[in-house]
C-alpha cells in the first residue's frame, strides 16, 4: 500500500493532477474539472463553487502492484492545518508547481515542511501546455529555493504550447553530481563517466529514503507527462507491507459528517474490523476501508471508523496508544461570531470544530456570542458560508484580532468551603506555571470519582478565557482540599463552585497577556536588504545576521504577529516583487502595553 498526498500552493493544478491519476488508473470514468466543479475529491458544494479544496479528501486506485490511497490537500494558507494534519499519514508525497508561476511563497513553506517531516517527495511542475511556462529558469529556482538535491527525470518540449510534451531525460553527470553526496558508486560513476543503470538505482535508493527529489514536468490537463509520474510514484516512493505485525496503532487525521460521524484513520500496524473493540475508546460498529467497502483494514490502509463519537482528531488507536491532540501550527487570529439563532449557531460551529480542531470555538464577550480562531480572511468566509449553507445559519463576523493568551506572573490558591456559598461543595485549588496539567494533592477517595471529573472538566473549560478574556496556557491546575454532603451534593455543584475558586486563584497568581511572534525568513536582493531590514525593526522584528550568497540575502528575524500582515503588504515595494517570505509560529511574548 502507498498513501500519497498531493500538496501544492493555491492554483498550481493539485486537484487537477489527482483528477488524472485517478481517471487515468480507471478509478473514475469520466475527467471532472475544476472550472466544471465536478470534481471527484472536491465534494463539498463550497469547493466546487470556489474552485479551492477546503478538507482533505481521500480516494484510492490501484496502480501496478500498489494500492494507492491519494489524500487530496487544500493548497490556501488559511488551510495549513488541514495539510500538516496530512502530513503525518503520508508515505510519499507530490509537490505539485506551476510552470508559469514557478516556485512561490506557499510552494516553500510546504517543501520545508515535508522536509522536516522526512516524507519522500516527488517535484511535479505542472502546466507546461500555457503560455509562459519555463524549464531551465524554473529548474535553477527549484534548487535555489526548494532543494539543491533535485533531479529532473525529464524534460519539457514545445513548452507553452497545448502540444507540450515530456520526454524521458536519461541518467547523466547532473544525476551523479547529485547523488554522488551520499553514494560512493555515484561518485565512481561521476568520475569514470555515468552508468546509466547504476544511477537509476541509486535514485530509486535514495528517492525513497527522501535524500533526493525527482523533478517530473507534464499537464494535467493534457496528460502529458503522467505516465512518467505513474511510473515514479511505483518506482520512487515508499510503499507499506500490509501485514506488518504487532497490535493496532493507528492515527485519527480527519472527521466526516456525511448522513453520520466518521472518523478517518490511518493504521501503520495490525487491523481493524467492524465491531472490533478499540481500546479506551469502545467497539467501532462500522468500519470501511478506503474505496468504501466493509472488510477488515490492514497495516496501511485508511479505515472510516463510525459508531465512536469519542475519537478526535490526532488520537492514536492502539492498546498501547496515548490520546493526544495533534501538534499543529496553531491559528493567530480570531473573531467574534454572532446570530440571531444562538443555539444554531453554537451547534454549527461545534460541527465545523470537529472537523478541524483548531477553529477552538469559546464563549464570547456578549451573551450568545463566541469567539473563533483562524488563519485568515479566506477561511473566515468559508465558515461564513458552511454556516449559511450545512446549517441556515446567517453569522456576523467581527474584524479578525490577534489572538494572544495569558500566562501566570506567581503562585495563586484559593478554597471555598461547605456552607460558604448555595453550592454544597468544598474546593480548593492551587495554580502555578507549568504544564498544562489537573492534578491531585487531596486524597483520591475524598471525593467521588464523578465529582472529580466535574472539577477537572470545568477546570479545563475556565482556563480558556482567563482575567482579561484570552486563554490561560502553561498553568498547573492542583486540586488541595475537597469535601460535600451526602447525599443531597451533586455533580453540579462542583461545576458550578470551581470557576469562582479558579478565578480567585488566578486572580491572586495574577496574568500577563502575552502576543504570539513569527520566525520570518526572507529572501531578498542584496540591493533591498537595508530597506527590508529598517522597516522590519520598525514593525518591531528582531533582525539576527543576514547572510548573503549570488546576490540574494537570507535574513532571518522574530517579528510580532500583530505586525506581519502589514509588512507582507510592504515587502513587495521593497524588493521590486523579488522579495519571498515564509513564516512559522515562534512562541508567545509579553505585551509591552498591558
Amino acid at each position: 500500500m502507498l498513501n500519497l498526498g498531493v500538496v501544492a500552493h493555491v492554483d498550481a493544478g493539485k486537484t487537477s493532477l489527482t483528477e488524472r491519476l485517478l481517471f487515468d488508473s480507471g478509478a473514475i470514468d469520466r475527467l471532472g474539472s475544476v472550472d466544471g466543479g465536478d470534481t471527484t475529491t472536491d465534494g463539498m458544494a463550497l469547493e466546487r463553487r470556489r474552485g479551492i479544496t477546503i478538507r482533505s479528501a481521500v480516494a484510492a486506485f490501484t496502480l501496478a502492484d500498489r494500492q494507492v490511497h491519494l489524500i487530496d490537500t487544500p493548497g490556501h494558507t488559511d488551510f495549513v492545518a488541514e495539510v500538516e494534519r496530512a502530513l503525518g499519514v503520508l508515505d510519499g508525497a507530490i509537490l505539485v508547481l506551476s510552470a508559469v508561476e514557478g516556485v512561490q511563497a506557499h510552494t516553500r513553506v510546504l517543501m520545508r515542511t515535508l522536509r522536516a517531516a522526512g516524507v519522500p517527495t516527488i517535484l511535479f511542475v505542472n502546466k507546461i501546455d500555457r503560455p509562459g511556462a519555463r524549464y531551465e529558469d524554473l529548474l535553477a529556482d527549484i534548487r535555489r529555493w526548494l532543494t539543491p538535491a533535485a533531479i529532473p527525470v525529464n524534460f519539457p518540449v514545445e513548452l507553452g504550447t497545448k502540444s507540450a510534451d515530456a520526454i524521458d531525460r536519461a541518467p547523466d553527470l547532473a544525476w551523479a553530481e547529485v547523488l554522488a553526496e551520499r553514494s560512493d558508486d555515484a561518485l565512481r560513476s561521476y568520475v569514470d563517466g555515468p552508468d546509466p543503470v547504476l544511477l537509476k538505482e541509486e535514485l530509486r535508493v535514495q528517492a525513497r529514503q527522501g535524500l533526493v527529489y525527482p523533478v517530473l514536468f507534464g499537464s494535467a490537463v493534457t496528460g502529458a507527462g503522467i505516465s512518467a509520474l505513474r511510473k515514479a510514484i511505483v518506482d520512487l516512493l515508499p510503499s507499506v507491507d500490509p501485514d506488518v505485525p504487532g497490535e493496532l496503532d493507528g492515527v485519527v487525521f480527519a472527521v466526516e459528517h456525511n448522513g453520520g460521524r466518521t472518523a478517518v484513520a490511518r493504521l501503520f500496524a495490525g487491523s481493524l474490523a467492524t465491531r472490533d473493540r478499540i481500546d479506551g475508546v469502545g467497539v467501532a460498529t462500522d468500519v470501511r476501508d478506503a474505496r468504501g467497502e466493509r472488510i477488515r483494514v490492514r497495516a496501511g490502509g485508511i479505515a472510516r471508523i463510525a459508531g465512536l463519537p469519542g475519537l478526535r482528531i490526532g488520537d492514536r488507536l492502539g492498546t498501547n496508544a496515548v490520546k493526544t491532540g495533534p501538534r499543529l501550527r496553531r491559528p493567530t487570529l480570531e473573531t467574534v461570531v454572532t446570530a440571531a439563532a444562538p443555539a444554531r449557531l453554537f451547534d454549527g460551529l461545534s460541527r465545523l470544530a470537529d472537523q478541524d480542531p483548531l477553529i477552538d470555538v469559546r464563549r464570547g464577550p456578549s451573551p450568545g456570542s463566541l469567539v473563533v480562531s483562524l488563519h485568515g480572511d479566506v477561511q473566515r468566509e468559508v465558515i461564513a458560508a458552511r454556516l449559511a449553507e450545512e446549517f441556515g445559519v446567517v453569522a456576523e463576523f467581527s474584524a479578525p484580532r490577534v489572538a494572544c493568551v495569558e500566562r501566570l506572573k506567581g503562585v495563586g490558591q484559593a478554597v471555598t468551603y461547605l456552607g460558604e456559598t448555595l453550592h454544597v461543595a468544598t474546593i480548593g485549588l492551587r495554580v502555578e506555571p507549568g504544564d498544562s496539567v489537573f492534578r491531585l494533592e487531596a486524597e483520591r477517595g475524598s471525593l467521588p470519582a464523578a465529582f472529580i471529573t466535574a472539577i477537572e472538566e470545568t477546570v479545563h473549560a475556565t482556563l480558556r478565557q482567563g482575567l482579561h478574556g484570552w486563554p490561560v496556557i502553561e498553568c498547573t491546575v492542583t486540586l488541595t482540599h475537597t469535601g460535600y454532603e451526602s447525599p443531597v451534593s451533586v455533580a453540579a455543584d462542583f461545576r458550578g463552585l470551581t470557576p469562582l475558586v479558579l478565578t480567585e486563584a488566578l486572580r491572586r497568581a495574577e496574568t500577563v497577556v502575552c502576543e504570539p511572534l513569527e520566525e520570518v525568513e526572507l529572501e531578498v536582493p542584496e540591493s533591498s536588504m537595508t530597506a527590508v531590514l529598517s522597516t522590519l525593526t520598525r514593525h518591531g522584528g528582531l533582525p539576527r545576521t543576514p547572510l548573503a550568497r549570488n546576490g540574494s540575502v537570507t535574513i532571518t528575524a522574530v517579528l510580532p504577529t500583530a505586525r506581519l500582515r502589514e509588512f507582507q503588504r510592504l515587502l513587495p515595494g521593497l524588493t521590486g516583487g523579488e522579495g519571498v517570505l515564509t513564516a512559522n509560529f515562534a512562541g508567545y511574548s509579553s505585551l509591552r502595553n498591558q
